[in-house]
Order: C-alpha cells, then structure tokens, then sequence
C-alpha cells in the first residue's frame, strides 16, 4: 500500500510549461515523457508547438542522457504512466494503451479552466479512465488566474478501479492543496499488454509495514450548482486579480438591474470568502487582505465591513433615470455594505451636446421628441460615455478624496447574451478594468440572483429580478420607464441563449441555425417568425461584431461566449447582408412543408 499524491521529497512528478513531463527520482530525472496530443480548440493553440519534441530547457541536475518520449516507469512493486491534460479528453488517451500494458497508477498535471457546469465531465473522464482498465488516477489541476480571462478550479482527485476517493476543493482561496489516499494495488492487479516499454527502477512505494494501514473508501462527489459555480468562481478570480494589480480595490457603476446587481453579488461573495480564509487561520490571505487595505493591523470581521472597505458602488442618474433604479441600487449597497455614491450626470451630458451645438448649430432631439432614429442613439450613447469617463475619474480619485493611498478597479457588467448582440455601446460603462459576468447567460444570471437571496440574505434582490431589464437612456413617460432591453434587442435573452450555443457550440450559420430553430420554437413560433429572428440576430451580430475587438476582459464561463481575443476567433467584420445564407431561408420558407420534422435541403 501507498500514500497516494503524499508529499514526497524524493519522488516527485513536475510538468514542464504544460508540454513535457520530468519524473525525478532523488534528484535523478529518470525520464522526460513529452505531452503527445495537443489541445487546439476553445481556449488553447498548442498546435503552435510541435508535439513531442518542443523543450525549452534542462534543468541544471539533469545527467548527460535519459529516456526521451513515450515511457513508462516500472519500480519493484507497480507500474506508473503519465499523461497530461488534454490526452485525458482525447478518444485516444494514452491511459487506454498504458492500462493494457499493466500500468497501475496514472498521473496528470492539467491546465483544465472553469466553465459552468464542467466538474462533472472532468470527473467523469478520470473515473472512466480506471472504470475500462482498472488502476489509480492521481490528478492534479491547476488554481487560480492565470492572468487572463479564465480562471482554473482546481478539483484535484484520486481516483481507483472507477470510484473517487479523495478530491481537493473546486475553488479555494489557498494557492496550494495537497490531498492523499492510502490504496491497495492489489485491487487494481488486471489484464498486462506489451504496448509500452518499461524502465526498470530500484525504488519502491510501498512497505511491508503498509498492509497495516486501512484504505480509503470511495466518496460522494458534491458538485455545485451552476449558481454556487458563478458565487465561487468569478470571486475567486477578481480576488487573484485585484491581489496581484496592486489596487486598493472595486469601483462598479450600480445601476439596479439584473447585470450590475450580480457583479455587486460576486464582490460580496469575494469578501465571504475572503472572511471564511481568515477565519480559518489563513495568514495568506490575512496578508494579501492587508496589503488591499493598506492596514497591517487590519483583520477583517465581517463580508459587510470588508466590502465598506474595498468595494465602491455609484448610481450615476440621469433625467431618463426612475426613482425605481436609484432605490433598488441603493439598498443593494446598503444590505452588502458597499460605499455608496449619487452621481448625476446631466450637467457632463449638456455640456458635451453644447459643444456639438455651437459647433454645427443643430442639436439633436430623442425620437420621443420628434427626432430620427440616428439623433435618438446618439443621445444615448453620450450617456453611455460620460458614465466610462467618470467611473474612470471616480475609481482614480475616490480613495484620494477619502485620504486613503490607492486606486480602484473598475468593474464591468456586461452579460454574454448582450455581447453577441452588441447591445451596448463601445467605450461605454460597460468598458471596465475587468468583467467577471461577461460569459455568463442572462438567465443563468437571474437563478444567480435568487440564489443569492436565500445564500446571502440580500431581499433588495427582489425588487431588482422583478423590474424589467431597460438601459435608461430614452426619456420616461410619466416618470416610468418606457425603454426596455429585450424590445430594442428584438428577441428575448433566453432565445439569445439558445441562439449563442447554437452559434458557437453547434457552429451554425444562419441556414443551420433556421433549420434547427423550427423544430426547437415550432410550438412557440412559426416558421416564418423564426425566419424573422435569425435574420435579425445575424444583422445585429454581424453589424457589431466590431465591439469584441474592444470589449472589457471578463472571466470565461460559457463555451458559447463570443470573445475575440483568445476564444472566438472570428471575423469581426462581416457582410451584413448574408445574402446567400437568407436566400436559402426564403426559399425554404417558400416550399415548407405542413410537417416541420422533414429533412432540409440548401437550395
């Protein structure tokens, strides 16, 4: 028996920049086995190497030759293999061949990032792994924020014969975690091949003292739900980013809606966090907390006091603004304990329209008071704009006029649903230092909320999931809101939903994504309105695409997300008038069918 994945100072097993595998023995590297099989696809371009044969350097005790390549270990007692991250999810894994040629024990150094609702899968690979052949899965994933816009989970695991023994936590605030199990290799002796060559090693990992100790039985895998996913995920990731800034904290534009009311809810669950690692004798965090705060005495006591501490809320009101947002804005501050500001912002918006006035000598009008449709978005994006511009001025200088050294990050409040679309403006509010929501579903976000309610007791929450989501940027009619989200979008962000995963995911154009959609709405729209939609999604999509180029870093946790940077890469310009693809659409309208289930031809 074994104290598998026990800290050992004379057996380790690292992972070269991802792609290669030193096994160590004593200060001996027995071995270098390279990564075999590349991810290039979602998040990753390991295709820029070439497998098998890319290393950047040896280590200084490295002897003058060693095994290079596909390799086993083979020590007195077992047999051990490794592969690494993305040959776990290849249909060829290697721990399929390794298993066949006797190999008893795998281990794997990932990279996997989080995306909601994914933990399953990862332990589902890991079981399977040793479910086919037998044997003990030792995996090990990589925590924290890589500086970029994933954020990886950890859930560090062992795994025997298809069961899960021992797991480390999905999210966690500690930069390292070990666990271990004590197994017995004989429950994983099956069936030996020949496909792998094994290197003889005078080592061995057990004793004949170790038939004393009892072995780890299998456990129950706890997997959050998607909303405890977006409670822990997205708060551990701006904490390792606000950390490692060297800022002082948050500043977020609050504006009561759904969106920025569920960034302000991430904060919040950060500072739980945070609280909990303190509480439980983290002086790691206690530290990093300190140096936040700039107080070397400072012990945080409560997740209100903390957020009061690095967390800046503003409602920035306007003449269009209702008194519904202000309130639902101000109690959500007051119940998480942000610092909360008023900030209006007419006297900025009148003097830039001034300027263009005295320059030209016309001064647009909002469609309400007989204006065009052109004047009318203008109007709204130099709100829009004036808000950046002052959450800039506001995140720079707050602390200062408080007499506390620092800045603030801002934070954005974009959902992914909203990006695909493009429904807002460039360089607007929703330009931030960073967006912890912005590869999230507006749905997901509401189921966000109402989990929050119950977890954190924040009732102001009800009164922000029951108003209708709306931009404030037109006039009211009599005090009310008359703007709303979804009928500027033309859709609702539930259909967006589904037509993002089908964008992305089911890399549908506009044709494939009409085929599909009639059968999935056929008792909700007929195949004319569904004709009308995917026509209007593909305008807007294609007409503001330009808008991923520019659009704030926000944490990834959708596969459908729409982010140019690393993960979407696609055109960001495109000819809005897909003329093949909707001609397709009309000719399918012109001959359909009474039965939608029948097969589509392309015309």
């Amino acid at each position: 028996m074994q104290q598998a994945g026990e800290a050992c100072s004379s057996w380790t097993t690292v992972e070269l920049n991802k792609r290669h595998a030193f096994l160590p023995l004593c200060r001996k590297v027995l071995l270098i086995r390279p990564k075999m099989l590349m991810a290039n696809h979602g998040n990753y371009r390991e295709m820029r190497f070439s497998a098998g044969v890319y290393l950047t350097f040896f280590p200084c005790f490295l002897q003058d030759t060693v095994p290079f390549g596909d390799c086993v270990l083979s020590t007195k007692d077992t047999c051990i293999g490794t592969e690494m991250c993305e040959e776990m999810w290849n249909p060829d894994s290697p721990h399929t061949y390794m298993g066949l040629d006797g190999v008893e024990i795998f281990t794997n150094s990932s990279a996997s990032h989080h995306e909601l609702r994914k933990a399953d899968q990862r332990v589902n690979l890991v079981k399977s792994a040793t479910t086919k052949s037998g044997g003990i899965y030792l995996y090990a994933n990589q925590r924290g924020c890589d500086g970029d816009r994933v954020y990886y989970d950890g859930c560090a695991m062992i795994a025997i014969n298809g069961d899960v023994v021992a797991h480390g936590a999905q999210f966690s605030l500690d930069d390292v975690e070990v666990i271990s199990a004590t197994l017995d290799l004989e429950d994983v002796r099956s069936y030996r091949g020949e496909l792998c060559q094994p290197i003889k090693v005078d080592f061995s990992l057990s004793s004949c003292d170790d038939i004393y100790l009892p072995t780890h039985q299998p456990v129950e895998w706890l997997f959050h739900t998607p909303e405890e996913e977006i409670s822990l995920g997205p708060a551990c990731w701006l904490w390792d980013y606000l950390r490692r800034s060297g800022q002082a904290g948050f500043l977020l534009p609050l504006s009561g809606g759904v969106d920025s009311s569920s960034t302000a809810c991430i904060v919040h669950s950060m500072c739980v966090l945070l609280c909990q690692a303190v509480e439980d004798g983290s002086r790691e965090v206690l530290q990093d907390v300190r140096r936040v705060v700039g107080d070397e005495s400072y012990r945080p006591q409560h997740p209100r006091e903390l957020c009061g501490r690095i967390f800046t809320t503003c409602y920035m009101s306007s003449e269009n603004s209702s008194e519904d947002t202000c309130s639902r804005a101000k109690n959500l501050a007051n119940q998480i304990g942000s610092t909360h500001m008023n900030i209006n912002i007419d006297m900025a918006v009148k003097g830039i329209l001034g300027i263009f006035s005295l320059v030209t000598g016309h001064r647009p009008q909002f469609r309400a008071h007989g204006g065009s449709h052109r004047e009318n978005l203008a109007l709204q994006n130099v709100q829009a704009r004036v808000r950046m511009v002052l959450a800039y001025l506001f995140a720079q200088l707050s602390l200062w006029a408080r007499g506390r050294p620092g800045g603030l990050l801002v934070l954005g409040s974009a959902n992914v649903d909203e990006s695909l679309t493009g429904y807002f403006t460039k360089y607007d509010c929703s330009s931030a230092d960073i967006n912890p929501i912005g590869g999230i579903s507006k749905t997901d976000l509401k189921s966000f909320l109402l989990y929050c309610v119950e977890q954190f007791q924040l009732s102001a929450l009800r009164g922000v999931l029951a108003a209708p989501p709306t931009a404030e940027l037109e006039p009211l009619t009599d005090g009310q809101v008359s703007q709303t989200d979804e009928a500027d979008m033309g859709m609702t962000y539930s259909e967006l939903s589904v037509i993002g995963r089908l964008r992305k995911i089911a890399k549908c154009g506009p044709f494939s994504m009409f085929c599909k959609l009639i059968h999935m709405w056929k008792d909700a729209l007929s195949p004319s309105e569904v004709a009308q939609k995917v026509k209007h999604f593909f305008r807007m999509y294609s007409v503001n695409r330009h808008k991923m180029t520019t659009v704030t870093p926000s944490y990834h946790a959708e596969s459908y997300g729409p982010d140019d940077n690393r993960f979407d890469l696609r055109p960001f310009l495109y000819n809005t008038r897909w003329s093949w693809q909707f001609r397709c659409i009309d000719n399918q309208e012109v001959c359909q069918p009474v039965q939608t289930s029948q097969t589509f031809r392309c015309c």
